[in-house]
């Protein structure tokens, strides 16, 4: 990408929008294109049209999507479906329209089958049936991807996809009803200790094993992409290594200086039993994750204490 080059961040003012925008000003590029959803609705097709057909950007990066942990995901099944279809299809159709010189959709790990071989491959998509708690999302995501996929084949368009894995950092959702499990961990753990609680209670057994990457390392990744991919297949961004959801739990309790217990629900929902990522095409092409999951969350966990005095 020319440092000059008109950059359109979908999605800018979200967890990773907004450490994609950080990635490429750290680079020199400022001439970047940033609408919130009340300026611009990536739902309505004759907004989005009049948005590319007026400002013509020259990139995109689609970071845009209606986002949620397992209760989210679950309760507002029909949300997730329209609202991921609607933004992608509007984005992807009209960056074809206006020449967009390239264009990065990002999905997600639950694009994979519920029960598909460890650690999942790209080429596992579509080899079983999904986990029911966040289908609809993981069918939008996967058209996302077939979007890009099929403007490629058929007109030529230099559209790419990367699936991150569970992602955490700065500007996360500590919403409680709709946040992921390391930053409703992180809340129910720094009230707890503010609070001066017995014991913090954690949905489901402890027992799933999730991979986790910080946000920076993913916006580093798509910076990465952008430069050096352009390929038919998505590919997976993640950091190689996993750990249970007690154990995660286990750390962020200490990092966060809770003396108390922890009570496991079994009668809420566990989600998938194992999602660990195969990183193999990325390392192939010499790119590998920098920040450790401990040295993360410690840094996570203090920006989030400082402002939750505030």
């Amino acid at each position: 990408m020319e440092k000059e080059a008109k950059i359109y961040v979908a999605g800018h003012l979200g967890m990773v929008g907004s450490s994609i925008v950080r990635k490429l000003q750290n680079e020199g590029y400022n001439n970047l294109l940033l609408k919130t959803s009340i300026e611009l609705d990536l739902r309505n097709q004759g907004a989005v049209e009049n948005f590319f057909a007026t400002e013509k950007p020259e990139y995109v990066f689609l970071a845009a999507a209606k986002v949620g942990g397992i209760m989210a995901n679950n309760t507002y099944r029909a949300n997730f479906l329209y609202e991921n279809l609607m933004i992608e299809s509007n984005v992807i159709h009209q960056s074809y329209v206006h020449k967009v010189k390239k264009l990065l959709f990002l999905g997600s790990s639950c694009i994979y089958p519920k029960l598909a071989p460890q650690p999942l491959k790209e080429s596992y998509l579509l080899s079983g049936y999904l986990e029911d708690t966040n289908e609809p999302y993981a069918i939008a995501k996967i058209a996302g991807i077939k979007l890009c996929e099929s403007y490629r084949r058929q007109h030529g368009c230099d559209f790419i996809s990367a699936m991150p894995t569970n992602l955490y950092g700065p500007n996360d959702n500590y919403d409680l009803n709709n946040s992921h499990v390391i930053p409703a961990l992180i809340r129910k753990f720094v009230r707890a200790k503010e609070n001066e609680e017995r014991h913090v209670e954690i949905w489901g057994t402890g027992k799933p094993l999730r991979e986790f990457l910080h946000v920076d390392d993913l916006a580093d990744a798509c910076y990465f992409l952008m430069n050096n991919y352009s390929d038919l297949e998505f590919v997976n961004v993640g950091s190689g290594s996993e750990i249970s959801i007690k154990n995660l739990a286990k750390l962020i309790k200490e990092l966060s200086g809770f003396k108390g217990e922890l009570k496991f629900d079994a009668s809420k929902p566990d989600g998938t039993p194992r999602k660990l990522m195969s990183n193999e095409k990325l390392a192939a092409m010499h790119w590998m994750p920098r920040i450790n999951l401990r040295e993360g969350l410690e840094k996570v966990i203090g920006d989030y204490t400082e402002t939750s005095k505030v």
